[in-house]
């Protein structure tokens, strides 16, 4: 087994308090070839058995990109319509995207109907590849932190819209639009924290003995 030593787990322990929700972008474009590493590396995630059910969409053509911004903002106005008062007025004032100048967007699908892994533990709680798909979203968001590449996820987005933009499969889900691309900043408390929306939690909330 490999061992990994105190500095290891300290460098580690900083590198999820500096993976952030990237939302402004620097417009230079990734190295050639950041993007299929990432997703090399991403599917060493974990899958219930071993299934990987996530399928990656790098979108490049101009017009599906001008699509999805469309359909976000609609989707976004329609939420800030959710909103009354001063909360709506907080909510139009938040950048929750990076569509339009983020160098790089990736849609990742879960794809429900494949045969790998032939349906171990997925019998009882079939959402579990919906699950691994996130977990290798989780993944990414390290991977690109470690290699100074911010990482924003769009969820603001009509599902059924972003498949037929994208023209995938029927049998894929939609699990979530990533906006990748170099941050115009960097910081280590979320962006919603500063932006006075809504403050972290400690573990001890979220935490119970039985």
């Amino acid at each position: 087994m490999v061992a990994f030593d105190e500095a290891f787990r300290h460098k580690l322990h900083e590198l999820f308090v500096w993976r952030r929700d990237v939302r402004r972008f620097r417009r230079d474009p990734l190295p050639e070839g950041a993007m299929e590493r990432l997703i090399e590396t991403v599917c060493l995630s974990p899958s219930v058995g071993l299934s990987q059910p996530w399928r990656f969409v790098m979108v490049e053509s101009a017009s599906r990109r001008r699509a999805v911004i469309e359909d976000f903002k609609a989707c976004n106005a329609d939420a800030l319509r959710s909103y009354s008062g001063e909360r709506a007025s907080h909510y139009a004032t938040l950048k929750l995207a990076g569509l339009e100048e983020a160098p790089a967007h990736l849609a990742v699908f879960a794809d429900k109907e494949s045969q790998a892994g032939h349906g171990l533990g997925r019998m009882t709680m079939p959402e579990t590849t919906e699950y691994s798909v996130v977990a290798a979203i989780c993944s990414m968001w390290l991977a690109a932190r470690a290699e100074g590449i911010g990482l924003g996820w769009v969820s603001i987005l009509n599902p059924a819209r972003i498949n037929d933009i994208l023209d995938v499969p029927k049998t894929w889900k939609f699990i979530g639009y990533l906006c990748l691309g170099y941050p115009e900043t960097e910081d280590d408390r979320p962006a919603l924290e500063r932006a006075k929306w809504e403050c972290r939690r400690s573990a001890a909330q979220f935490t119970s003995r039985r």
